[in-house]
């Protein structure tokens, strides 16, 4: 069965989509997530779909789902690299991504899931 590889840097997780997930590979990608979130002390989660061309109504339940577990589990997750075609399709479909924050890319994702830790922890 087809993985979605999770790295870790520092208390981020990040995972790079780069493929359309079949439902199947999808519920598998997000126990994946969640179990690594419980063995890890990662504190923020990115999703990069840059590479993703096709966003159907159970993918769109699937990353809303996982963020709201992530949160629950105390980690807040960034969204990056939306394609325009996605966001159109999102939109029209009435998709609420809640809890998903969301970036243009990995580097403005990181930067914001930083800045979010800053004001959480008190951080500088």
């Amino acid at each position: 069965m087809d993985r979605v590889p999770i790295l870790r840097i520092g208390d981020t997780l990040i995972l790079t989509l780069q493929m359309e997930l079949h439902d199947r590979v999808a519920l598998r990608f997000q126990e994946d997530v969640l179990k690594e979130i419980h063995a890890t002390t990662a504190r923020g989660l990115v999703i990069d779909v840059s590479a993703v061309e096709l966003v159907d109504s159970f993918m769109g339940r699937v990353l809303s789902d996982t963020a709201t577990m992530a949160r629950t589990m105390g980690v807040e997750t960034v969204l990056v690299g939306i394609q325009p075609a996605i966001a159109i399709t999102l939109q029209e479909m009435g998709l609420e991504l809640r809890g998903v924050h969301f970036a243009l890319n990995l580097e403005k994702g990181l930067t914001l899931l930083r800045n979010m830790g800053e004001t959480a922890y008190g951080e500088n």
